[in-house]
């Protein structure tokens, strides 16, 4: 775990810059290589040639790609960006799954970042916007994960023995629909047998923004709860019933930290580096699991020969030893209408993460494709730039 943690906090130090870039020296990539000064000779004449870091990361105008989209990826996208082979330079704007499709369809940025796949509607006017097909990659298989800030539940489990606290899906979605407000509620007392549950307001977080994060949490909770369902629904924005907002995946860790009883939802990078206790969650066939990179991966595993072609499906239900709060990330790409160089560097940069990103993925307890599927998703790559606009 203390190298899992070390990557996790390497790469989250690092969203703030939003990009980096990948050269053939030790400083690419570096926050501080920009800011140091340039001797005479050599390394002077040699100093226009090099990609400077700014806030930002890698200016739009000097990156080979631009992509914008989920904050979900975002631990690993860093690690994927800086570490490449190609050494594609990439411009990553993580803004959210909601903005990372808006942008996308508006032909602002080369690729799409996500883990809510478009709708039959945004498909249509993907075609009519570009003449070809939105293409979905998956990358990468992620955990949702509820986590608590209450030292008083740490506390009683410490005193029980108890590694976790427990919930259902059924009582998670009561607390974000209002119905459990408390710590010491009977259904999670019931769930947690021998745990000296102490009393205090709950108070759910959840995102302010457009999520994919929120699109896997909400969608679960649409499968598990019919009052979900019916009062619900969901989407990368939902109407809330309770609860504050945070933005980003940072944003919900931020007020899970700040608000004393809290409960969010975050991908599992973020509660780690962050600190925040894990609820394991039970699955379909009663088992309560902790998120890992096996058991996020058992829920993939059992949907992978169903997956249909053009790569848009949920994961749910999900049993045995598997988390069952898990989606998908997407990279959104066009069939068409890309510049060759451009193209190519999507190609280049995309292959690379599915064929050479695996560690980094598993090492953010990220799942990566494997066997079959990884051939179905370098195969979805190849489409890139295939064919002629139709319009």
């Amino acid at each position: 775990m203390r190298m899992t943690t070390r990557r996790v906090t390497a790469a989250l130090a690092a969203i703030a810059l939003l990009a980096v870039a990948c050269g053939g020296d030790d400083t690419a990539g570096d926050p501080l290589a920009a800011d140091d000064p340039v001797e005479d000779g050599d390394d002077a004449d040699d100093a226009d040639d090099d990609v400077e870091i700014g806030e930002d990361g890698v200016a739009p105008d000097r990156a080979d790609l631009l992509g914008a989209g989920a904050t979900f990826i975002t631990p690993v996208m860093l690690e994927w960006i800086r570490d490449n082979e190609p050494g594609i330079a990439v411009n990553y704007q993580s803004i959210g799954s909601g903005g990372g499709i808006a942008q996308f369809l508006e032909e602002s940025v080369d690729f799409g970042s996500t883990e809510r796949y478009l709708t039959e509607e945004e498909v249509a006017d993907a075609r009519e916007i570009r003449g070809c097909d939105a293409l979905h990659i998956p990358d990468a298989f992620g955990g949702v994960v509820p986590s608590y800030n209450n030292p008083d539940v740490e506390a009683a489990l410490e005193a029980a023995g108890e590694p976790y606290l427990i919930l259902s899906g059924e009582v998670i979605a009561d607390i974000y629909l209002g119905n459990v407000n408390q710590w010491d509620d009977p259904a999670i007392v019931e769930l947690n047998p021998g745990v000296d549950m102490p009393g205090g307001d709950i108070i759910p977080v959840h995102r302010s923004d457009g999520s994919g994060t929120t699109y896997i949490f909400v969608r679960y909770l649409t499968d598990v709860s019919q009052q979900w369902e019916d009062e619900v629904g969901f989407g990368s924005e939902v109407d809330w019933p309770a609860g504050i907002g945070g933005n980003g995946n940072e944003g919900v860790a931020a007020e899970t930290q700040q608000q004393p009883g809290a409960m969010g939802y975050l991908s599992i990078a973020y509660a780690i580096e962050n600190d925040i206790p894990m609820i394991s969650v039970i699955n379909a066939d009663g088992n309560p699991i902790q998120p890992t990179v096996e058991s996020v991966a058992e829920g993939p595993s059992t949907i992978i020969d169903t997956i249909p072609d053009d790569f848009r499906y949920d994961i749910l239900g999900v049993g045995g030893d598997g988390f069952p709060i898990v989606g998908t990330h997407w990279i959104l790409a066009w069939e068409c209408g890309y510049d060759d160089e451009t193209a190519s560097s999507l190609i280049d940069f995309l292959t690379w993460v599915i064929e050479d990103g695996d560690d980094l993925a598993i090492d953010l307890l990220y799942s990566p494709t494997t066997g079959d599927f990884k051939d179905r998703v370098l195969g979805e790559i190849q489409r890139i730039n295939s064919v002629e606009p139709a319009n």
